[in-house]
């Protein structure tokens, strides 16, 4: 067998199908390792099974509070079994559409189940089932072995048994109390979900709010959505002991303020506090291959100290989110194989947690603008005068768009409300584009849907544009005998 290869690919999640895939589009004879099964986090650990657990909450939710559309059906009967085995059904059927091996062998792609690491610069070892090791000799290589879970230093946590991201979507039995350690997007959405399908659920974190990356105003209203469900948060503490109690789970926090010490009783754990690149196997020194507290070193095109290795997504230490993954995949693969000069765009990078509401954010936040002392101004607009939101009963949110006041050109937005996921691209299209609110403003959106919202926000761009000197000069050469409109408050939404 051949074991020469233009292109040898260390992972199977995200990035890796992603510069699999490219690099045989492009002509490249390429290879590529997966230690476990294709697909990686986002199909097995992730975006998948998470979002499908979510669609079950919502769904609960929905008959739960069903009486505010007429319908009356009471509160709803959970098989927690029959929920995991739509998750698990889901993965099986994304895995075989999408990430199968068969799919990729039919790219002429070699498909190759091991753990690989580095030899030198030019060689791979695959270490196999049984410890059989093939040598693959690649041109070029690209790693994107991912993430993993980071375990905090918690006395005691080594005594009891705790879930993470990569064991919760094997639960058989649903915890009627779930502790959960993080308050970022994996906390707050388990935390939702496991509440909305009846678990008690407190959601511990040493920061002073959840989604510490988001804007403060809007996670501020998502915590009050979240705890009206019934979350329970203990922010502002920092976990000091967990310990076992019979069949019961005992987590002992610190408040930070007040250094008063409290214990809460659980049935399972759940540690959601972050994440940390799985580089540790791949013998980089090996390679001569740079990295950083977070993960390989990389450039602007994905390369590596050696400019024939190419890292992608969270390996790499940046956003840890599949779509940057694919992202930074295509850039890596095609200036690999075409030597064009391709950039990654993180200037212009989405994220979602998918609560309920979802919260959204791209370009730059308005603490950063702040701080670089930006000439912007603030256009916002509420879901509860979106029509759609209102016919929908999802009026909780606000968009919120950071632009130049004078041509409207956009540097950042934050979405708090329903499918502020799909709003936010339309924003990340915009920006990359060099679209200004005037654009959006001026481009005819379908009534009613929630992306009418977006043309909204950018409507507000014009309403400050009617100052009183424009709107004087109309009424005196025309004679128009309406009054003057009122421009004097700055946060004026029409």
């Amino acid at each position: 067998m051949n074991h020469d290869y233009d292109v040898i690919v260390i992972g199977g999640g995200a990035a890796g199908l992603t510069a699999a895939g490219v690099s045989a589009s492009l002509g490249a004879r390429t290879a590529m390792i997966e230690e476990k099964k294709l697909g990686g986090d986002c199909t097995w650990y992730g975006c998948i099974p998470s979002k499908t657990l979510l669609h079950s909450a919502k769904v609960a939710q929905t008959i739960r509070t069903s009486g505010a559309y007429g319908i009356h059906a009471g509160d709803p009967s959970v098989d927690f079994q029959a929920v995991m085995r739509r998750v698990h059904e889901v993965q099986k059927s994304v895995y075989e559409e999408a990430d199968a091996p068969g799919i990729y062998e039919k790219m002429g792609i070699t498909v190759l189940e091991g753990r690989g690491s580095f030899i030198n610069e030019h060689q791979v070892a695959v270490v196999k089932e049984g410890n059989e090791t093939l040598t693959l000799n690649g041109k070029n290589i690209v790693i994107a072995t991912g993430s993993r879970p980071v375990i905090p230093k918690v006395g005691g946590l080594d005594t009891v048994p705790f879930l993470t991201n990569e064991t919760i979507f094997s639960l058989d039995k649903q915890p009627a109390r779930l502790l959960v350690v993080g308050a970022g997007p994996i906390g707050v959405e388990m935390g939702q979900a496991f509440a909305r399908l009846g678990s008690h659920v407190t959601v511990f974190d040493y920061g002073e709010r959840i989604l510490a990356k988001d804007h403060p105003e809007l996670t501020s209203v998502l915590h009050e959505c979240l705890a009206g469900e019934g979350v329970h948060f203990r922010l502002g503490t920092a976990v000091r002991k967990v310990e076992k109690k019979g069949n019961a789970i005992l987590v002992t926090a610190e408040n930070r303020k007040t250094r008063e010490t409290f214990t809460i009783e659980g049935d399972s754990l759940l540690i959601a506090s972050g994440r940390q690149a799985n580089i540790e196997t791949l013998n980089l020194e090996a390679a001569g291959i740079d990295t950083h507290e977070r993960g390989i070193r990389v450039n602007e095109s994905c390369q590596t100290s050696r400019p024939h290795i190419y890292a992608c997504g969270d390996v790499a230490g940046g956003m840890q989110f599949t779509h940057v993954a694919e992202h930074m995949a295509k850039v890596a693969a095609s200036k690999m194989l075409t030597h064009l000069p391709m950039k990654i765009d993180d200037k212009h990078t989405p994220w979602c947690t998918y609560t309920d509401p979802e919260m959204a954010h791209v370009g730059e936040t308005e603490e950063s603008l702040k701080k670089r002392n930006a000439d912007y101004d603030l256009y916002r607009f509420p879901f509860s005068r979106i029509d759609r939101a209102i016919t929908d009963n999802d009026t909780d949110g606000w968009i919120r768009v950071y632009a130049a006041g004078f041509d409207g050109k956009i540097f950042g937005v934050d979405i708090l409300g329903a499918r502020a996921g799909d709003l936010i691209a339309e924003f990340a299209l915009a920006m990359r584009n060099g679209v200004t609110l005037r654009r959006m403003s001026d481009t005819i959106h379908p009534y009613p849907t929630y992306a009418l919202g977006n043309r909204r926000a950018a409507d507000q761009w014009y309403v400050r544009k009617q100052s009183g000197t424009l709107v004087g000069l109309l009424k005196f050469f025309f004679g128009y005998k309406g009054e003057m409109p009122d421009t004097s408050d700055p946060d004026r939404i029409v």
